[in-house]
């Protein structure tokens, strides 16, 4: 298949691109290289095995990117959930208006199918645990609410312009190549004063983690549902893990005894939410199953994260 991925040198989309160059898959990677690492890609680049474009979907023209193209994986997005609190327009700009390019260019040149990655975030502070692909969406975060607005607008394509899409509701994915996160910044401050270590809230937040090969595998495992034109499926581990017991993961792997610091309450943050496990029913029905449990996720995406050098993190 002649396959589109944004962000495709990024954390999740170099592991995509890992697997549909497995596949055989004829692929165009476009990425402004603000988040990912043209060094995540670089051997299939240099073999030939897809084409590289470093260019910005926000502001080009990416419409001649798409001719004789039959499908996107669209995970170009900027995932710092903090950021919305700080700068009001950049979820909007870099993760809805840039996902209306993308489907605007699809729409221009016929191709009919999209794969995206949205978030947990969309349904905020949810009363159930597990939460269902039916409860409804109240985002307490600017990010949750430009994911939702993007799932919003690829599904209004899908019905007015004959497309298809699978959305994937994500819980925390984690694993080699990622640049954030809870576990990248623990890595990262232990190593820069390995005697403290700020904790942000009070530790207790509690959420489903995914280790990244898992994650993909789910996503392909995902495109066997074909139940109507918007199909929108949740994406985690059945157990929770604390961000204390990460801490205290993380000093494990890394051998590290530091003093933890926390800055209290229940939120590390305003629009995060504390307590996150999704109901992966749909999923599992396909057949999917994760080799790696929450826990064990994190202990892995430690060991494969500690040394924070993109060139390494293949």
């Amino acid at each position: 298949m002649k396959i589109i991925v944004t962000g495709g040198a990024g954390f999740i989309g170099s592991h995509v691109v890992d697997r549909l160059v497995a596949e055989k898959h004829d692929v165009v990677v476009l990425d402004n290289l603000s988040a990912g690492h043209e060094d995540f890609i670089k051997p299939y680049i240099d073999k030939g095995k897809i084409r590289f474009y470093q260019i910005d979907i926000l502001h080009d023209d990416i419409t001649g990117f798409f001719d004789d193209r039959e499908e996107v994986w669209h995970l170009a997005a900027n995932p710092e959930v903090r950021l919305g609190a700080e700068d009001t327009r950049v979820h909007l700009e870099q993760n809805v208006i840039a996902t209306y390019n993308v489907l605007e260019a699809m729409r221009a040149k016929g191709v009919r199918r999209m794969i995206f990655t949205s978030t947990s975030t969309v349904y905020g502070d949810a009363d159930m645990l597990p939460t269902p692909e039916e409860y409804p969406t109240i985002p307490i975060s600017l990010y949750g609410a430009s994911k939702l607005a993007c799932e919003a607008l690829i599904a209004s394509y899908c019905h007015t312009f004959d497309m298809q899409a699978w959305i994937y509701r994500f819980a925390n994915v984690i694993g080699p190549r990622s640049s954030h996160g809870v576990i990248y910044d623990f890595i990262n401050k232990i190593s820069s004063n390995p005697s403290v270590l700020e904790i942000l809230g009070d530790g207790k937040q509690t959420k489903s983690y995914i280790y990244v090969t898992d994650c993909v595998d789910a996503m392909f495992t995902g495109l066997e549902a074909k139940s109507g034109d918007v199909n929108i499926i949740n994406i985690g581990t059945d157990e929770k893990t604390s961000v204390r017991r990460i801490a205290e993961i993380v000093c494990e792997e890394m051998q590290a005894s530091p003093e933890f610091r926390f800055t209290g309450g229940a939120r590390g943050w305003k629009g995060d939410v504390p307590v996150m496990l999704l109901d992966t029913r749909k999923l599992k029905k396909l057949g999917w199953k994760e080799r790696f449990k929450s826990e064990d996720a994190v202990r892995k995406a430690t060991t494969s994260c500690a040394d924070t050098n993109p060139a390494q993190h293949r």
